[in-house]
């Protein structure tokens, strides 16, 4: 085929590895031994209880994409309806893949770790590639496929847009029945009855493992399999009104990311450590072998993008576009370390609040969230000067598929915190050995700080990725500036940044509610089911997983309408400028409140763990409750409105690029 070009063969190949690389972890995961009979009835629960939830969000977002797809085939084009549609399978099918295979993990790696540390690391982490390598294979797979059949690239943009509403579903509903879910837990468990974390006398744990797959790994594996087509798909757009050199490169590069990715995953490996080798030391290892793998991947992109862009394009300028992108994800993710890592000031600063109470605790977190907006916000910002200074508009755009060309194995690292997560869960559930469980806790340990970076890192994509389509929408609506005194252009703007806060409140508010309904039910069930704080009775978790699940459900619906509905009206009612304007002011508002919001609900996060492991008075001391509290408040900010924000940015500029041949005629400019 005369059309199938060495770039897309690349991209192609690139795919295809990915998902060679994903069937061969999984045989290696089906052998490993799943434990007792306790264990695996408790990964079963969660492993029914995570599927069921993906049934049902399904089964209501079909009903949503059908209505979407009618529209898109009625007012824009037919085929942009298909495209859309499989924009949503395809990321929904990454999603279930994922959760099957982390749900499935979970109980393994809290078996192995009996026998050994390594292989219970090695588990946890070959399952989280699962994820990552799904979200890369399956994404650029289908964007070539689309392509060669029809070049026409606003099919392409309804293919970005389907997997947007699906990670609309997904992190958001998702966020909302994890943190539902926790809250509850741990305020009826860890504040009120003054029992551990994961005790199985709690009928909301099973929930709350649950959870973590549905938000951390679905969830996450949505939001960046979205941030990752859109980066591409934007610089296609943007590349085709140069040259064809320009519109493939994006592709060219992902694929050779993809490479590069394996080679990074491959060369993450913990050995053996000594017989009395402390805590600390075991999660020391771990970092350095999860940071080694990055390195690695990112050093291999850097070499491989240099040797691209100037044997295919011949322009160093595209290069330093990319550099940029690249090296503004790695400073952030640094960034956030360094915020929400317990080693370091800011959560030092927050465990010491706790001395004094929770009020306290929450000024301080909330102060250095603030804070924590700075370096990511300046290696953004500096990205996009240094892209446009060197490359223009495209070069924005090149520069958000710099910082996710490595994504396969940057999503691999994240997705390992929830698996170890459930795996310290099980561990504790079973009462087993006190090595298994401080092995487990080790991981778990880690698992938290590359979760925190893993936000940050989506949160950086997400606004490289935003910036790619606020240019997209200004070169296809004919914009080259637009004025702040113009009042519509203004109102535009303003409402961008109102979108963001009704958004948040919407979603935290959801929270608030599941967490009070899973408080009542967890009460309901000690005062009704005779023996069960004695532990002689089991609870209806199955219950609590219900009420969390519908009530996720019915709590997305205004969120997800918000984000569709009213770039929409604006662009109808104000006109092209002011839609132009409420893209850049939803960009503005939603970067530094995603950042803020993550950020502070991390550092609650780790300064509730670093307390747990016996500092400051450790479990049951005051200090420890006011950090409950404050982790409790944390818990919808770092999982539910700050990564779903996400999604609004992007969602926000695909809606706007979609209608802008509606508009334009609509408005009567040629």
């Amino acid at each position: 085929m005369e059309r199938f070009t060495l770039e897309l063969q690349v991209a192609l190949i690139g795919g295809i590895l990915a998902l060679i690389y994903v069937a061969y972890l999984v045989a290696r995961l089906n052998k490993v031994p799943k434990g007792t009979q306790r264990m695996i009835d408790i990964a079963d629960s969660v492993h029914e209880g995570a599927m069921a939830f993906l049934k049902r969000e399904y089964t209501t977002m079909v009903v949503v994409l059908a209505a979407i797809a009618i529209l898109l085939g009625a007012f824009i084009h037919p085929l942009e309806s298909v495209t859309f549609i499989i924009g949503a399978g395809v990321s929904a099918f990454a999603a279930w893949i994922g959760m099957n295979v982390s749900t499935a993990s979970n109980v393994k790696a809290c078996n192995i770790a009996s026998k050994s540390f390594p292989r219970a690391f090695q588990v946890a982490i070959s399952s989280g590639a699962v994820m990552g390598m799904c979200t890369v294979g399956m994404g650029i797979i289908g964007i070539v496929v689309i392509y060669l059949i029809t070049p026409d690239l606003r099919l392409l943009v309804a293919y970005a847009f389907g997997s947007s509403l699906t990670a609309l579903f997904l992190r958001c509903g998702g966020g909302i029945y994890t943190k539902s879910a926790d809250v509850g837990a741990d305020l009826v468990g860890k504040v009120e009855a003054g029992i551990p974390e994961d005790d199985p006398r709690n009928p909301a744990t099973i929930a709350d493992c649950v959870g973590d797959n549905v938000g951390d790994i679905a969830g996450m594996g949505s939001d960046l399999f979205e941030s990752y087509v859109s980066a591409i798909i934007a610089t296609m757009f943007l590349g085709a009104m140069l040259t064809p050199k320009h519109l493939l490169l994006p592709l060219m590069i992902a694929g050779v990311g993809i490479a590069c990715s394996i080679v990074g995953a491959l060369s993450i490996r913990v050995a053996e450590g000594a017989p009395d080798e402390t805590f600390e030391q075991q999660t020391e290892r771990v970092h350095k072998s999860m940071n080694r793998g990055i390195v690695i991947a990112n050093g291999l992109m850097v070499v491989a993008c240099y040797f691209i862009v100037t044997k295919f394009l011949g322009d160093l300028g595209v290069f330093w576009a990319l550099l940029s992108g690249l090296l503004s994800g790695m400073i952030i993710g640094w960034s956030t370390l360094y915020y929400t890592d317990a080693k370091y000031g800011p959560v030092s600063g927050i465990c010491k609040a706790t001395e004094t109470g929770a009020s306290t605790v929450l000024i301080e977190g909330l102060a250095q969230g603030m804070y924590s907006t700075v370096v990511p916000v300046l290696a953004i910002t500096t990205a996009m000067v240094v892209a446009y200074m060197t490359a223009g508009l495209y070069g924005i755009a090149i520069a958000g598929v710099g910082i996710l060309g490595v994504l396969g194995v940057n999503l691999s690292c994240d997705c390992y915190g929830p698996i170890v997560d459930n795996a310290a869960g099980i561990a504790e559930m079973c009462e087993m050995d006190e090595i298994v469980r401080t092995r487990c806790d080790a991981l778990d340990a880690v698992g938290n700080t590359t979760a925190a970076m893993g936000k940050g890192f989506a949160i950086g994509s997400a606004a490289l990725a935003s910036l790619a389509w606020l240019a997209a929408y200004y070169k296809a609506a004919h914009l080259e500036t637009i004025s702040l005194t113009e009042p519509k252009t203004m109102a535009g703007l303003f409402i961008g940044g109102l979108m963001v806060f009704l958004f948040s409140a919407l979603t935290m508010q959801a929270v608030g509610r599941g967490g009070g309904a899973i408080v009542e039910e967890v009460r309901r069930q000690w005062r009704e089911i005779p023996g069960l704080m004695e532990g002689t009775a089991k609870p209806d978790s199955a219950k609590c997983v219900d009420i969390t699940t519908k009530g996720a459900l019915k709590s997305m619906r205004l969120p997800g309408l918000l984000s569709v509905i009213v770039p929409a009206a604006v662009g109808l009612t104000l006109g092209l400028e002011a839609l132009g304007a409420l893209l850049a002011g939803a960009l503005a508002t939603g970067l530094l409140m995603a950042l803020f919001m993550a950020n502070a609900g991390g550092a609650w996060d780790n300064a509730k763990k670093y307390i747990e492991a016996g500092h400051m008075g450790g479990k049951g001391s005051d200090a420890h409750k006011s950090a409950v509290i404050a982790d409790t408040v944390g818990d919808p900010f770092k999982d539910t409105s700050g990564p779903s924000l996400n999604i609004l940015l992007k969602i926000v500029g695909k809606v706007a690029l979609i209608m802008v041949p509606v508009l334009l005629t609509y408005w009567g400019v040629k």
